[in-house]
């Protein structure tokens, strides 16, 4: 789009000046034929040519406006964090006293003093939009100039300009970059509000604001005029919102030069057999943190039978959550995971995979329903967004299979549930409704990452059970991520027990997950770490009374 209007602003001056400024090119004030698209005005000049050929101008005076203006404003912004602690007071009321006034306003008042003309409209527009960026430019500097890193820098005697320019500047980049697109569109708007009030362009020379007062008086009469400008400035304004947008990411240096990755790996996949009904096979899944090259799970392996529930237990930071979120492609930024192989219900997950095939297949469930959950949205939005955006139901489809869910989960009350925002439901019933979303497209798999950790403990046995009868009636794998042995023991079928990233005992059956049982002196002492409630005896029971 941006592309476009540069083409236009370099060429249509070139090839269609005369029919933008020549006399009787067409009849005047004609409306809309072959020859002349978007009419004529009343010297019978070609409209649509007049709007291309003023692009350069409007598109010029934008540009220089939103220079100035971002230019002194980022230096105001930096500079008045980097002063000292009085310049700091004063410069940082007089930008609030600057912004307290409209930007418009303090333009059209400053192109008055100034006079009428294009050098004086760019001053102006530059000058009232100066504060704007100071603005932001200093909340962000605020914050940066007290980080470790500048403070470090300031200590070792680096001159200011060199902190500002190397540890300043480059961290607010994404945020200064999408308010320069923004002011630009902006200053479209406001170049072209000027040029209508008069203050702008003067004849012979013409911009999109200059136009647009032309067609004003033809307005109820010959419409067709007005549209050209009118939609250029929309297109305009759009194409330099959705540039500032991709130039944003792209100067973000997390995630510019820390993009998560699945790669398969080397090494050729293992000749040992897979169960027949497996629904998840991982082989060799290892995750390495990018910027230092350390390991943080290293050659996982472990299939999940149809109907199976499988426990990942150990301490925080054993890498029990990176291993799941190797299996959901929801890898955080900064890593990087590869894997022999890697495939759910069938499908090559180290292979390209579609959103639509992700969302019916996995399902998952996470440890804070609390912030699981969009307190701005009603329940009954956001729970059905997967079932209707990448599943393809209506919204009336998705809804009754929501509120199916969410009586099999036995939510009270769940029509009612729908139209309730999160904060009105307790915990428990908040984890039951993830429990019902994450059901409601059948997956193949349901992820559960510690999802009774956050609840209290009688709402822990009934979330439990909820995922246990559920797992019975529906055959549903789930792979369950906990550090508590008491609820693996109670709810899973075998269990894996991870060690800084490794696999150091898999127990294939629950009933042997005690401490005669157990091999490994790491799963002992988890055991040995587990609260355990014990009843006195009889005799002490009747002297307290029990």
């Amino acid at each position: 789009m941006l592309a476009i209007i540069a083409l236009v602003a370099i060429f249509a001056p070139i090839f269609l000046a005369d029919q933008a400024t020549g006399l009787g090119s067409g009849p005047p004030n004609s409306g809309s034929t072959p020859e002349h698209p978007l009419g004529t005005d009343t010297l019978g000049r070609d409209m649509l040519a007049r709007t291309l050929v003023a692009t350069r101008p409007t598109v010029l005076m934008a540009v220089f406006a939103t220079g100035l203006a971002a230019f002194a404003g980022i230096a105001v912004g930096v500079a008045i964090w980097l002063a000292p602690r009085r310049v700091r007071e004063f410069g940082l009321r007089c930008i609030e006293f600057a912004v307290s006034y409209p930007t418009m306003l303090v333009a059209i008042i400053i192109a008055a003093i100034l006079g009428q003309g294009i050098l004086q409209v760019v001053i102006a527009i530059a000058v009232a939009n100066t504060a704007g960026f100071a603005r932001l430019t200093a909340n962000l500097a605020a914050r940066i100039s007290t980080s470790e890193y500048v403070t470090t820098a300031r200590l070792m005697g680096v001159p200011t300009l060199s902190v500002a320019t190397r540890h300043v500047l480059p961290n607010m980049a994404e945020p200064t970059l999408i308010l320069i697109a923004g002011a630009f569109a902006g200053t479209l708007v406001e170049i072209s509000g000027l040029s209508f009030l008069g203050l702008g362009a003067q004849s012979p020379a013409f911009d999109w604001g200059t136009l647009l007062n032309e067609g004003l008086s033809k307005i109820m009469v010959n419409p067709i005029v007005i549209v050209g400008p009118a939609v250029a400035l929309t297109f305009t304004s759009l194409a330099a919102l959705l540039v500032g947008d991709g130039l944003a990411a792209a100067a973000n240096p997390r995630s510019n030069s820390t993009q998560a990755r699945l790669v398969r790996s080397s090494e050729a996949p293992s000749s040992a057999p897979v169960p027949a009904d497996a629904v998840l096979i991982a082989e060799g899944i290892t995750v390495t943190h990018e910027s230092s090259g350390r390991e943080l799970v290293s050659d996982v392996s472990f299939t999940i039978r149809r109907g199976e529930v499988l426990g990942i237990v150990g301490e925080s930071g054993s890498g029990k959550s990176l291993t799941a979120s190797v299996v959901a492609r929801l890898l955080g930024e900064g890593l990087s995971a590869s894997a022999r192989r890697l495939e759910l219900a069938g499908t090559d997950l180290l292979g390209k995979v579609s959103d639509r095939k992700l969302a019916s297949s996995i399902g998952l469930v996470y440890q804070d329903p609390g912030t699981s959950l969009n307190p701005a949205l009603l329940l009954g939005n956001q729970l059905t967004d997967v079932l209707r955006l990448r599943l393809g139901h209506t919204r009336r489809s998705a809804t009754a299979k929501l509120l199916s869910g969410f009586r099999d989960v036995r939510l009270t009350d769940p029509e009612g549930r729908l139209r309730q925002y999160p904060h009105q439901l307790s915990g428990g019933m908040k984890q039951r409704a993830m429990i019902a979303s994450a059901m409601s497209p059948d997956p193949d798999l349901l992820i559960a990452d510690e999802p009774t950790t956050a609840l209290d403990v009688t709402v822990q046995r009934e979330v439990l059970s909820v995922l246990k009868r559920m797992n019975t009636e529906s055959g549903t794998a789930i792979l369950f991520i906990s550090h508590d042995l008491g609820v693996v023991r109670a709810l899973c079928d075998r269990v894996l027990v991870l060690k800084d990233g490794e696999i150091v005992e898999q127990i294939d059956d629950t009933k042997h997950l005690t401490d005669a049982k157990v091999k490994h002196p790491y799963t002992k002492r988890l055991l040995a770490a587990t609260p355990v409630v014990s009843l006195p005896d009889r005799r002490v029971q009747k002297e307290v009374g029990v």
